[in-house]
């Protein structure tokens, strides 16, 4: 019995094996995973948004430089100007008076001829010391605006009215050359004497102070 059971389990392996070679049974196929085939997107395109810059409108100063501000602990250096740029303002030279406290001319201008007012100017003058002095001339001469040219002095005598003060009303004609001028400046000086015709007081030459100028009526 043990000597049979090999035998048949030998003719049971063979007979199978003929049976799936007769009937060529299809060996099971067996079926592959399933692939996934979606395909990732390509990564989108960044396209930077490039923000409009805003600029505040800042006044431009024509002409002015700002000064550099100082960094914290550092000394502001201060700024100097260069020296031929400095304008340095002269006061206006004085006319000497030597002998006299005040002089007052009426009118800056006044006409040549009587046709046209005003026809005169008036002078006023005040002497230092009125106890010496006796006579105060009046020199007077035209000048001409637009040249060298000039006419001769004329000595004219001024008129007393107490307290040392003295005045002249002078009009064109009686100065001499005044035929060759029409508009003119006045140039004047003022002389102070005593008695004995010494000197005591002396004024500078004022110039373009006063003008003649034609009447056309």
């Amino acid at each position: 019995m043990r000597k049979l059971l090999p035998v048949v389990l030998l003719a049971v392996v063979v007979s199978a094996c003929t049976l799936d070679q007769v009937f060529m049974l299809p060996e099971p196929t067996s079926t592959p995973a399933a692939t996934r085939t979606d395909t990732p997107p390509p990564p989108p395109t960044l396209t930077p948004v490039l923000s409009t810059p805003t600029f505040t409108a800042t006044p431009t100063l024509v002409g002015f430089e700002a000064s550099p501000v100082a960094e914290e602990g550092e000394t502001p250096v201060p700024a100097v100007t260069p020296l031929d740029s400095i304008i340095l303002l002269t006061p206006t030279p004085t006319v000497q008076m030597d002998g006299f406290l005040f002089i007052r001319v009426s009118h800056a201008s006044f006409y040549k001829g009587a046709d046209c007012q005003p026809s005169s100017v008036s002078f006023t003058v005040q002497v230092a010391d009125p106890a010496r002095v006796r006579h105060v001339l009046l020199f007077v001469r035209f000048k001409s605006m637009t040249s060298e040219r000039t006419g001769k002095w004329t000595n004219l005598p001024m008129t007393t009215i107490g307290a040392g003060t003295y005045m002249h009303e002078l009009v064109s004609d009686q100065v001499l050359d005044e035929q060759f001028f029409q508009t003119a400046w006045v140039e004047y000086q003022l002389v102070a004497t005593t008695a004995a015709a010494k000197e005591v007081g002396r004024t500078d030459i004022f110039k373009e102070r006063v003008t003649m100028i034609p009447c056309a009526p």
